[in-house]
């Protein structure tokens, strides 16, 4: 996701061909959605209204939370670093660890470049390329203040870190939305773009003890092209990536040795059995399950990505591999389930919400688990996290679209194991009302849920009575899924 550019059900039971695929919400109410129901009917009360809420350590007011919500601000953008830099601006994908006695942000900064080099514009040292200014930044937080004890830039010289993902083993894996290289290529307004130093669409790991800028590696056996985000299955080690594209795969990678992704592997594209090349941008209906199997993607770094992004799809494509537009979050359950984000899927284009579970090492079953039924329930998901031991589903919103029939609204939604959406909070930043939220993730003891606004360039932390939730109609938690 980039500023101005371009449900999941977490465990409903859908029951098809007799097999419990998980959530069972979600059939009844898409039967009752299509028997009249009023759109009311499928709201959950949540944590309850929202009101806008100042925050505790500024008195700023950014957000519209429940009532018995706290927040915080944190690392602004351009506020200076414990390592004397500038917290570089547009906030985006994140993850949160425990090291030691600290809790540790690392996060995402989408800066492009105006996709053309700079010169001097890495944002610290020992970059990758000195002529690109995205990266990542590493926030040391005290669990118990809930504020910034130390920050730094951890990753340099990349361009238009996205997303990403959290690994099994303590690292953060940060991606390159582009594949801008040494090539120079013209957009259709004629605008050069390209010829930088370094080709660029790749991804990096970051590891969460890192103190200062980490070795900045492009793990290049993991594809160039348009990443997003990234799940792991902690079962077998298995990465699964997306990509944002109108025309993208859903692709996973298979590392020659566990927990070492810089000594290469095997990258593969999703396939339906007996359905070549089969497209789920529209025409689905929810609960609808697919046999599958994966491709091999024998060329992941073409040099032709230059000035061609869909290069990795296109070879993935010549061999029946799946098209979906626009995959963005991703997030692994504890049983290597992995759900991931079709952001302007379905036939409203207001979002989709997949879910992958393996069956054996090459097989597999793709469901659609959610399709957004209106914008006003839910309008472009993105991010996505799992709250711990929790059966809530935290949907990032990247609504800033009303000219493709968005609306002007971002919230932070939450969809609950009865099938229903609840708000937990709306962006109302004086003149950044259309800034989408991002990088949603919680500390692992599931007190404290970070979040930022991307435009606004701003860090939440965000506390209260996580036991509130109403409409609970199923009670699982996370860890026994």
């Amino acid at each position: 996701m980039i500023i101005n550019r371009r449900n999941f059900l977490f465990q409903m039971t859908v029951v098809t061909a007799g097999v419990a695929v998980g959530f069972g919400g979600l059939q009844r109410r898409a039967q009752a959605f299509t028997a009249d129901a009023t759109l009311a009917a499928m709201r959950a009360d949540g944590f309850g209204e929202l009101f806008p809420t100042a925050t505790q350590n500024t008195g700023e007011t950014f957000l519209a939370l429940p009532k018995g919500f706290h927040y915080k601000v944190l690392g602004k953008s351009d506020s200076l670093m414990s390592d004397g830099n500038k917290t570089p601006a547009f906030h985006d994908g994140m993850a949160c660890f425990t090291v030691g006695n600290e809790l540790r942000l690392i996060r995402n900064h989408e800066v492009s470049n105006d996709e053309v080099p700079k010169a001097a514009s890495a944002i610290g040292v020992n970059p990758y390329d000195a002529k690109a200014a995205g990266g990542t930044t590493t926030l040391v937080i005290n669990p118990k203040t809930r504020e910034v004890v130390k920050d730094f830039v951890s990753l340099s010289g990349t361009l238009r870190n996205c997303a990403g993902g959290k690994t099994p083993w303590g690292s953060w894996i940060s991606c390159e939305e582009t594949t801008l290289g040494q090539g120079i290529c013209a957009k259709e307004t004629g605008e050069k773009i390209g010829g930088y130093p370094k080709s660029h669409g790749y991804c990096f790991e970051v590891f969460a003890s890192a103190n200062g800028t980490v070795e900045p590696l492009p793990l290049k056996a993991m594809g160039r092209f348009k990443h997003e985000a990234v799940a792991v299955d902690k079962h077998t080690g298995t990465l699964y990536l997306t990509e944002d594209a109108k025309t993208a795969g859903f692709y996973r990678f298979i590392p020659q040795r566990k927990q070492h992704l810089a000594d290469g592997g095997e990258l593969q594209m999703l396939k339906i059995k007996g359905k070549g090349a089969f497209d789920f941008r529209k025409g689905l209906k929810v609960g609808q399950r697919f046999e599958t199997t994966w491709v091999t993607i024998y060329n992941p770094d073409p040099l032709t990505a230059d000035f061609d992004e869909a290069a990795v799809y296109k070879q993935g494509l010549a061999q029946g591999g799946a098209t979906f537009s626009r995959l963005e979050g991703a997030y692994a359950d504890n049983r290597g389930r992995i759900y991931f984000v079709s952001t302007d899927g379905g036939d409203l284009q207001g979002g989709q919400i997949w879910r992958y579970e393996r069956k054996g090492k090459k097989d597999g079953v793709l469901t659609l688990v959610f399709e957004s039924p209106s914008r006003t329930v839910l309008d472009m998901p993105d991010n996505i996290c799992l709250k711990p031991n929790s059966e809530l589903l935290f949907i990032c919103e990247d609504s800033d679209y009303k000219s493709a029939g968005g609306t002007p609204e971002n919230y932070l939604r939450i969809l609950a194991p009865n099938g229903k959406i609840a708000d937990f909070a709306k962006n109302i930043t004086t003149g950044f009302e259309n800034s989408e939220f991002a990088g949603s993730t919680f500390s692992e003891d599931g007190k404290t849920l970070f979040v930022n606004l991307q435009a606004v360039g701003a860090t939440f932390a965000i506390w209260g009575d996580w036991d509130s939730f109403k409409d609970h109609t199923m009670r699982e938690t996370n860890a026994d899924i």
